[in-house]
């Protein structure tokens, strides 16, 4: 594999003390032995990959997934549970500028599509997810961001949304919104739930509907065979029509050699607290059980679970050596204990890190491998892809198949990935990019 990271990024060290690899324990997968043959093979089984296995297991299809490393192992296993409106980078303004109105619209209803397909999800299969929040409440850093909210909240009106609650400075104590904020705007679509959880329903529901999942199976080549794709693992071979691409931030640049520069994988990370007490959830404010993240470009996410432990991440890392985890995983906690004082001496036993997935377009790609007959690939949901992830696998499930999208499809995550520029060394953009985030959010 050709990954723009150091090997310490993929490997165990980021994800160790992950809170949510204590509420349930992987499924024991095979490894993929010997050579066999599907109809589809997945590479990858987060929630992009799991879904697609699903709703192509549940339509007759004969479908293989296969996971380089455990179940729950990348970022469906160790990410915030936002399920949430999302997947995009771009504001409504230059989202209109770049794709026009119309578009610009159908995305917006996709979102709220791919919150109801997860809930839907959850409902039908029986799985039992830890869900709460109505909604998600996005917390003023700055008074001028807090204009900027109640300006966002006459737009949504305008367009014939979700009706939004603004909440004043004054009022966020009463709402259980104790913090350093100067308001608050909360959406009525999405909520919270354990990604763990979900991730193992899906994947469960797609074993039973008929999917075969293997674990510790990377895949070390795709070629192009007389019918269709072989694809190979160290230790077996599988035939197939068609290969579905669902790696997002862990791709490699070789699987397929498209893929290389047209991704950026970006590092997030989060702490767990204990479980708190009503006298300390009392001394903060904070007894909101919404999920909530603030309104700055390098923003902090957090929300009360239904156990009481209070879950708080933030994006920023860029280093990729254990001193830079580290580092990120310490600047997690001291921006923690300053958004939140009162809580300075509760402990956080749990943190640890991860990678969301960037597209220089600013939004997802779900769509055919240019040059590939029979490939396609789903990425880039700058970190909220519980939900469109889950929508992401099951239009690529549809484009496998050969069928009409079901649900809304935009042309905007039609749009060919670009390139972002440097190849391998892109992540020298990084560094500056953030530092003009920062100045932006003072």
């Amino acid at each position: 594999m050709k990954r723009i990271f150091s090997d310490f990024s993929y490997g165990p060290g980021p994800r160790k003390g992950c809170w949510w690899d204590e509420t349930i324990a992987a499924p024991d997968w095979s490894e993929l032995q010997g050579d066999t043959r599907a109809d589809v093979v997945i590479i990858g089984a987060g929630f992009t990959g799991a879904s697609a296995a699903l709703h192509l297991a549940e339509a007759g299809v004969s479908v293989l997934v296969l996971e380089a490393e455990t179940p729950g192992w990348g970022a469906s296993g160790r990410n915030g549970g936002f399920c949430c409106t999302g997947g995009a980078k771009l504001d409504d303004a230059a989202m209109t500028r770049r794709y026009g109105a119309a578009d610009t619209a159908r995305y917006r209803q996709v979102e709220r599509d791919a919150v109801a397909l997860v809930a839907g999800l959850l409902d039908r299969l029986g799985i039992d997810a830890d869900t709460h929040s109505k909604g998600e409440t996005q917390l003023a850093h700055h008074p001028r961001a807090m204009t900027s909210l109640r300006r966002q909240a006459e737009a949504i009106v305008r367009a014939g949304g979700p009706p939004p609650v603004l909440i004043e400075a004054a009022d966020l104590v009463a709402q259980g919104l104790g913090g350093p904020f100067h308001g608050a705007l909360t959406t009525p679509v999405g909520f919270g739930l354990n990604p763990r959880k979900y991730l193992f329903g899906l994947t469960a529901a797609a074993k039973q509907a008929g999917a075969r999942l293997f674990q510790r199976s990377p895949v070390t080549a795709v070629t192009a065979a007389e019918s269709g794709y072989q694809v190979a693992t160290e230790q077996g071979r599988v035939a197939c029509d068609t290969v579905l691409i669902a790696t997002n931030g862990y791709s490699s640049e070789d699987l397929p050699n498209w893929l290389a520069g047209r991704y950026m994988p970006a590092q997030s990370s989060v702490l767990v607290t204990r479980p708190l007490t009503e006298a300390e959830l009392a001394a903060q404010g904070w007894s909101s059980d919404q999920m909530a993240y603030d309104t700055r470009n390098l923003l902090h996410y957090f929300r009360l679970m239904p156990d009481r432990r209070f879950l708080f991440g933030m994006r920023g890392g860029l280093g990729s050596s254990p001193g830079a985890d580290r580092a990120a995983r310490a600047r997690t906690r001291r921006d923690f204990e300053a958004m939140f004082p009162a809580w300075r001496c509760i402990e956080s036993a749990h943190s640890w890190s991860g990678m969301v997935c960037l597209a220089a377009g600013r939004v997802p790609y779900v769509g055919p491998v240019p040059g590939k007959p029979g490939m396609f690939a789903g990425l880039a949901y700058h970190g909220n892809g519980v939900a469109m992830g889950s929508y992401a696998g099951r239009l690529l499930a549809d484009l496998a198949m050969g069928r009409e999208p079901h649900g809304l499809y935009p042309s905007m995550m039609q749009k060919p990935m670009s390139r972002y520029p440097l190849g391998r060394a892109r992540r020298v953009l990084m560094p500056p990019a953030y530092v003009a985030m920062m100045l932006a959010d003072l």
